[in-house]
């Protein structure tokens, strides 16, 4: 856990980095915002905001005094994701869990001055710790959503959701500790989303009234709030397999090592011990935990991907693929980087 100053210090660190990425929202409907080597950024870094904002998207960042970071690691397949929860505690990380399409009026708090003047509807989702808006200036849409305020976007016969994915207006998600904007334009149904900055928002998954995934050990009492994902040492932005990264594996570590739980990290070590002292695998105690598994599943990738290997150390392979795996994999893809 850090104080605010220690966070800003991080996330001023990965803002300024095109390899991190970052999310905002919650089980069922995130925002992501990436940006790639190159392309022209804004950063706004003064009192109470730190942003990077690019013609595709923005992330921003607000008051931070009541933050925790909490880094961790989940196995994903034959691979693994990483992550850094920038949490709250309890209910100071509750929004206002509206369940209808809601005007809120000129979007003050924009990313960019430009978007200031247009309009911001909260869609009416109910999640706890994120309002998913859309935010449009377009005259005709802004007619449409007023006629339909008041009234779920899934009610019977409600032309306002179409009418959203048609227009592709801007998307913002917002949370008590900042906001997480896309600009690119909404896939169809059966499309796919676009490079860059993109949101997913899917009801079946809303519905189960989660914060984040259940692979995700964020402490009780945390709530996670938005995520920073570093570059990953054997995966590029794209999710596609590359040669491993030391350096990168190095850094996550480190934050791992600053932020994580350190019960799980200590598994870990066990691991690597064990592998390197060439004990047998079926003297190595499994952890009893959810969690714990995890974290002995990650080792074990980690150290197939260090030592560039396509398998796991011998006799080690079985933990490649769990029993629970594949189910977990498919229940939480939306969320993994």
């Amino acid at each position: 856990m850090s104080d605010s100053e220690t966070i800003r210090a991080v996330l001023r660190e990965h803002i300024h980095d095109p390899s991190s990425q970052w999310n905002l929202g919650t089980f069922g409907a995130i925002a992501e915002f990436m940006r790639d080597p190159g392309e022209p950024v804004v950063i706004v870094d003064e009192p109470g905001r730190l942003s990077a904002t690019t013609d595709r998207g923005g992330i921003g960042f607000g008051r931070l005094e009541k933050a925790r970071l909490f880094a961790s690691e989940t196995a994903v397949g034959t691979s693994w994701s990483h992550r850094i929860a920038i949490c709250l505690p309890g209910e100071d990380g509750t929004m206002n869990c509206r369940q209808v399409l809601t005007e809120l009026g000129p979007d003050a708090g924009a990313l960019r001055s430009e978007d200031a003047g247009s309009i911001l509807f909260d869609m009416g989702l109910g999640a706890l710790q994120a309002d998913i808006c859309i935010r449009t200036k377009d005259p005709e849409l802004v007619g449409l959503l007023r006629s339909q305020a008041g009234r779920s976007l899934f009610e019977p016969g409600n032309p306002a959701m179409a009418a959203i994915v048609v227009a592709g207006p801007h998307r913002v998600f917002l949370s008590r500790i900042g906001r997480c904007e896309v600009y690119q334009p909404i896939p169809p149904a059966d499309g796919k989303s676009p490079e860059g900055p993109h949101t997913h928002v899917l009801p079946q998954l809303l519905r189960a009234g989660r914060t984040h995934a259940a692979t995700e050990p964020v402490p009780a009492g945390l709530v996670p709030c938005a995520h920073l994902v570093p570059a990953h040492p054997a995966k590029d932005a794209m999710g596609r397999s590359r040669p491993f990264d030391r350096p990168a594996h190095e850094r996550f570590a480190n934050l791992l090592d600053r932020f994580g739980d350190p019960d799980l990290s200590a598994i870990k070590r066990a691991l690597r011990n064990a592998v390197a002292t060439e004990t047998d695998p079926l003297d190595f105690p499994m952890p009893q935990t959810r969690f714990g598994r995890h974290a002995l599943r990650v080792a074990v990738r980690q150290l197939a991907a260090m030592s560039s290997g396509a398998t796991a150390p011998k006799g080690w392979s079985s933990l490649l693929d769990p029993r629970d795996q594949a189910e977990e994999d498919a229940a939480n893809a939306p969320y993994e980087h």
